[in-house]
């Protein structure tokens, strides 16, 4: 359960990320055992492990974009434009939903 130690997850922030960090807390977070199966036996849930990093002064984190925006042709529209065409409906089809129908 324990593998990061705070040295390792500070060491792992300054060195991936280039984040300069001031403080690493860690505790143990007891699995909750509330729950019941049928038999009536106890069902814990695994503990795991939380950490609380404090950065340096002045500092701020923000996430990596790990899905950008693809790039879209000038003549392909906007994401909006093609929403709202897809959303109109047919005139012919007299207010019945596009859901209904053969």
């Amino acid at each position: 359960m324990e593998r990061m130690t705070r040295v390792d997850l500070k060491n792992y922030l300054e060195s991936i990320y280039n984040v300069p960090v001031a403080a690493v807390r860690t505790r143990v977070q007891h699995g909750c055992n509330r729950k019941r199966d049928h038999r009536n036996v106890r069902i814990k849930k695994p503990d795991y492990k939380v950490a609380y990093v404090q950065l340096a002064h002045g500092q701020t984190f923000t996430f990596p974009d790990l899905f950008p925006e693809k790039e879209r042709s000038p003549e392909a529209g906007s994401l909006e434009e093609d929403e709202r065409q897809r959303q109109r409906s047919d005139p012919r089809r007299g207010g019945v939903p596009d859901w209904f129908g053969l």
